[in-house]
C-alpha cells in the first residue's frame, strides 16, 4: 500500500477481543468463538470508511456460519502496525491483521502458514508474483489483501498541445520534459525523492534501469552499477537540467507531486490507480503507458501489496479458515478493490474485472500486476532499508550530490540490518 500509496489515510479496525484469551495456540475447532480482526481502513472519512465494508462482510459471514463471531475496531494508518506490535507485545495479539507488513511476526513463530488458514483451492488462487512476495524463506505467511502497481502519467492535453507522442524510454522523457518546460509546465516531470515515499519512486526507477533492490539470490543489491547508472541518468538528464519542477526532488513528497498533478502543473509523473480518478475528477485528461525504460517501456512495473495474517496465539485455526475462504470469494475481493481503486490479489477476480467494461480504467493496471516486482517484504530488514531509502535517496540527485555515494550509504545500512536478519 503501504498501499493507497499511501495516497490515502486511513484509519484502522480492530474487530473486538475474544472474551478469553488462551495464549495456547492450539487449535480450537468447537464451541462459540469470537474472532478479534484488525484491519486498515482506505477511506478519507467516514463516508467511506473501510469499516462499512468490514461490517457487511462480517454480517454475511456470520449468517452463514453460526459459533462464529467477528468483532472490528478502527485505527488509522499511522497507528495500526504500532497498535498490532503493541497487542502481540502485551501477549494479547489479534486473531487477524490487515496490515502492511507481515516479516517479524513470521520469524518470530506467531503466524499460521498460509496453507493452514486456507483451503488448497483459495491458496492456489492468489497471483502467483503475490503469493512469492508474501513468502518468507519459500513458505507463504502473509496473505495478499489488495494490490495495486504503477504507470506513467502524463497530461494528455499538454501532450497534444506540444504534438508530443507518450514516451517509451528515459530519452523520450527526458526530449518530452525539455519540450513541456519550454512550453511553461511547472513540473515537466514531477520526480518525488522526498521521505513520504521516495522507496517507491525509486525502485521504479531502478527496475527500468535493469536494476532492483535485490538480486536473483535474494540479497541486497543497491549499489549496483544499473543501480548507479539510473541514478546518473536521473540526475544528468532531468534534475541538472532544471526539468523537474521548482522543488527539489528530496524535498517533494510523493501526495505534493499528486496534487500539482490534478491541478494541471505537471507533465508527466509516476501514478497508480488512484490518482487516475482523482485528476480526471478535476478535469485533467491523463494518459497512461508501462514506464518506460532505459531502452523501452520496461518489462516490470513496481507492485505494490498490503497483508492480512492469521495469529496462532488464539488457537483459532479451524474458524480463521472458515473466514479467510469467505473472505477470499470474488465478491468480497472485487467489493473491496472497487470501492477504493486498487486491485484484486487472486486470478479469478482478476479475470472478472478484466472481462467487464465497467472496470476498464484499470485495465492497464490489472495487465501490468502480473509481472509486477514486489518489495522485499519477507525480509524483517526490509523496513530498515526502507527508512534508509527514504533518508538519504534524495542526496544523489542534489546539485553536489554522489549517486554512487548514497547509493553506497543505503546499501551499507540495508548490510547491516540484513545481518540481523
Amino acid at each position: 500500500m503501504q498501499l493507497r500509496y499511501r495516497v490515502l489515510t486511513a484509519a484502522v479496525t480492530a474487530l473486538g477481543m475474544t472474551a478469553t484469551l488462551s495464549g495456547c495456540g492450539g487449535d480450537r475447532g468447537s464451541g462459540d468463538v469470537t474472532l478479534r480482526l484488525v484491519a486498515a481502513d482506505y477511506g478519507t472519512g467516514p463516508a467511506n470508511s473501510s469499516r462499512k465494508y468490514w461490517d457487511g462482510l462480517v454480517k454475511g459471514f456470520e449468517a452463514t456460519h453460526p459459533g462464529i463471531k467477528v468483532d472490528v475496531s478502527v485505527h488509522s494508518w499511522k497507528d495500526i502496525d504500532r497498535e498490532v506490535a503493541a497487542m502481540v507485545k502485551k501477549g494479547q495479539a489479534p486473531d487477524i491483521a490487515q496490515i502492511g507488513s507481515y516479516a517479524d511476526y513470521a520469524k518470530a513463530g506467531k503466524l499460521y502458514r498460509a496453507d493452514q488458514v486456507l483451503s488448497i483451492r483459495t491458496q492456489a488462487n492468489f497471483l502467483p508474483s503475490l503469493a512469492e512476495a508474501g513468502s518468507v524463506d519459500r513458505t507463504q505467511y502473509g496473505l495478499p489483501f489488495v494490490a495495486s502497481t504503477r504507470l506513467l502519467f502524463y497530461n494528455k492535453k499538454y501532450f497534444a498541445q506540444a504534438g508530443l507522442d507518450a514516451p517509451r524510454t528515459w530519452d523520450d522523457i527526458r526530449d518530452d520534459a525539455a519540450v513541456l518546460g519550454q512550453r511553461g509546465v511547472t513540473y515537466p516531470f514531477a520526480l518525488p525523492l522526498g521521505p513520504e515515499e521516495s522507496q517507491a519512486e525509486t525502485m521504479m526507477w531502478l527496475l527500468g534501469g535493469h536494476g532492483g533492490y535485490i538480486d536473483d539470490s535474494g540479497s541486497y543489491e543497491i549499489d549496483s552499477d544499473e543501480n548507479i547508472r539510473t541514478f546518473d541518468w536521473l540526475k544528468t538528464n532531468l534534475v541538472d537540467k532544471g526539468l523537474v519542477g521548482p522543488t527539489a526532488p528530496g524535498e517533494l513528497d510523493r501526495q505534493k507531486a499528486f496534487d500539482a498533478f490534478t491541478d494541471g502543473r505537471v507533465g508527466m509523473l509516476n501514478g497508480h490507480p488512484t490518482l487516475m480518478q482523482e485528476a480526471e475528477a478535476k478535469g485533467v485528461s491523463v494518459g497512461m503507458v508501462p514506464m518506460p525504460g532505459i531502452d523501452g517501456p520496461g518489462k516490470n512495473s513496481l507492485g505494490v501489496a498490503d497483508w492480512i495474517m492469521g495469529f496462532k496465539q488464539q488457537g483459532h485455526r479451524v474458524q480463521l479458515r472458515k473466514f479467510f475462504d469467505y473472505l477470499f470469494t470474488d465478491k468480497n475481493v472485487i467489493d473491496f478493490a472497487d470501492e477504493y481503486d486498487l486491485l484484486p490479489v487472486t486470478d479469478s477476480a482478476s479475470a472478472a474485472m478484466e472481462s467487464d467494461a465497467e472496470y476498464k480504467p484499470l485495465w492497464k493496471f490489472l495487465a501490468a500486476l502480473p509481472d509486477s516486482q514486489f518489495y522485499p517484504y519477507g525480509k524483517t530488514s526490509w523496513a530498515r532499508s526502507r527508512e534508509s531509502i527514504k533518508e538519504n535517496i534524495g542526496r544523489a540527485v542534489e546539485p553536489n550530490g554522489s549517486p554512487k555515494s548514497v547509493l553506497r550509504k543505503i546499501a551499507r545500512d540495508s548490510a547491516v540490518a540484513a545481518a540481523a536478519d
